[in-house]
């Protein structure tokens, strides 16, 4: 079939890696320092790549190629989570490796009792994903925020930086067990949403919750600006 895929330029391609792990879908690899459409059938021609590339090797084209298979790389990023996971760290799965981090304990007590009281910033309930309905009122020129649980524990601003003039929802697929793609496709497919913006943890498991957010915004068949946010674990935003 002749469709829009991605092209890109040997000559340009510096080798630095960056639309390799800007493309989600896993359609890109480095081969001998250089980038690669390795897996036509797992590009999906929306560009995530394009605007990581620094040299401007990555453009569009149209010609024969494979059809986007979905299921071909959902299949492959379980694979991938399943061997992050299987990973032996020190203590264990990376994602509940035990850490201790270095707040002293007396600063961090003398900056709560001089702060001034804050006022939530939730501004519906219930905010789990798994409890959620997919139409409401409240959705309606909504700023979706879909953030993994353990970021509002980690990330000391949450409620000001992200939660303030959103709709929150939260959830954790690991502890879940669920799949939030089909919900979250009715949510933004139903409502009038303006934006969405997604908050994960650093650890790999934090990826499923991404991932469906991802595969939502595509399924919906919406062109809604998002961004997503890495909380590390100890509080910082990386990403």
């Amino acid at each position: 079939m002749i469709r829009k895929i991605i092209h890109i330029d040997e000559e340009k391609c510096n080798g630095c890696g960056l639309c390799a792990q800007a493309c989600h879908e896993g359609a890109i690899d480095m081969i001998d320092g250089k980038a690669k459409l390795v897996r036509e059938n797992f590009c999906d021609g929306f560009g995530d790549c394009l605007p990581n590339c620094p040299t401007g090797a990555i453009t569009f084209e149209e010609r024969e190629a494979p059809a986007y298979d979905e299921a071909a790389v959902k299949e492959a990023q379980a694979r991938k989570e399943e061997k992050k996971m299987e990973h032996i760290h020190e203590g264990g799965c990376p994602g509940s490796r035990m850490m201790q981090f270095n707040n002293v304990k007396a600063e961090a007590e003398k900056q709560i009792q001089e702060a001034p009281r804050l006022t939530s910033r939730l501004g519906q309930w219930p905010c789990q994903i798994k409890l959620l309905p997919t139409e409401a009122p409240f959705f309606d020129g909504a700023k979706l925020l879909i953030a993994a649980d353990c970021t509002a524990y980690a990330y000391a601003n949450m409620h000001e930086d992200f939660m303030k003039g959103k709709i929150t929802l939260i959830g954790c697929p690991k502890l879940d067990a669920v799949d939030y793609t089909e919900k979250l496709t009715d949510i933004i497919r139903n409502n009038d949403i303006k934006s969405v913006t997604v908050v994960r943890m650093e650890v790999p498991c934090c990826g499923g919750l991404q991932r469906a957010a991802e595969n939502a915004l595509r399924n919906s068949g919406k062109f809604i600006p998002w961004q997503i946010v890495t909380i590390s674990r100890d509080g910082r935003i990386i990403e």
